[in-house]
């Protein structure tokens, strides 16, 4: 959060803190045992352990709430008009909690929940998510493949954690687009994945609102994967999903930071996606 927080802080932009998600946003995708498990969890002290990977301090708990009640807001404020487009930067991510299982540092599916909330608060009918994480967003693809509403593309390195996210696994009304990438594509690579597979499927959809689980762990620099991008690769693909937005949804879109772990990486990318939003939503004020 330092790291992202200080690459934007130059940036001009509306700066809005996160509240806390209420339980029934978060219900749309989650049952009730789950939430209550993760309350169970949460530690008065010290460090407790949900995987190898997913572990919890006293603030966690807060965290994962405010993660959820973030996403939730943004779509507010773009659904009503107030900002043209929203990043949401939030940790713990939330791409691999699936609907009863916390794992990979996500608790809550906040994208997921933000998708939801804009079809069902809202009365919206068509809701894309646009996953370019390193890894394949199995939590999110979990809790909205069953909705045709949603459509859920995701271009992420194979084989890799959590090993889903093959190109057969299609929803159930092919609302699923998985583009599995090969250790070391770069990004011309990435481009020509996002130009062939998922352009084109996010045009055909006629999206309402575009939600981008943001991840940045697609750079090159990143210790925890293979992919080879730059910051120019994350411009290039904000400019598109701003294209689609703004023929289909009125620029509506909204961003929420999945991974990043090279801190200087993570920055970066962060602040070349942001400053493409920042540009659009300015542009089209103006206009």
């Amino acid at each position: 959060m330092d790291a992202v927080l200080g690459a934007l802080r130059d940036l001009d932009l509306l700066r809005v803190d996160a509240p806390l998600a209420a339980e029934d946003d978060v219900l749309r995708v989650h049952p009730k045992s789950h939430l209550d498990a993760i309350k169970r969890a949460a530690p008065d002290g010290g460090i407790v352990s949900l995987d190898a990977d997913t572990h919890m301090s006293p603030g966690t708990l807060a965290a994962v709430w405010r993660a959820a009640g973030g996403a939730v807001r943004a779509v507010d404020l773009v659904l009503g008009g107030e900002v043209g487009n929203a990043f949401v930067a939030m940790r713990p991510p939330g791409h691999h909690a699936e609907r009863t299982t916390a794992m990979g540092f996500c608790f809550f599916g906040n994208v997921a929940i933000a998708a939801k909330h804009a079809l069902d608060h809202h009365g919206l009918s068509r809701v894309v998510i646009v996953d370019f994480d390193v890894h394949h967003g199995n939590g999110t693809q979990d809790l909205v493949e069953d909705d045709p509403r949603i459509l859920f593309c995701s271009t992420h390195q194979s084989p890799l954690y959590p090993g889903t996210g093959a190109a057969d696994e299609t929803g159930v009304a092919d609302n699923v687009v998985n583009v599995p990438l090969d250790e070391g594509t770069n990004g011309r690579g990435f481009r020509v994945a996002m130009e062939e597979r998922v352009l084109p499927r996010i045009d055909a959809f006629r999206p309402e609102l575009i939600l981008v689980s943001a991840g940045f762990d697609a750079h090159r620099a990143d210790p925890l994967a293979g992919l080879a991008l730059v910051e120019d690769d994350f411009t290039w693909i904000t400019e598109r999903l701003c294209d689609l937005a703004d023929e289909h949804c009125g620029g509506r879109l909204v961003s929420c930071l999945e991974g990043g772990y090279d801190l200087t990486a993570l920055g970066a990318s962060a602040a070349a996606h942001v400053n493409v939003l920042r540009e659009r939503s300015h542009g089209r004020n103006a206009g």
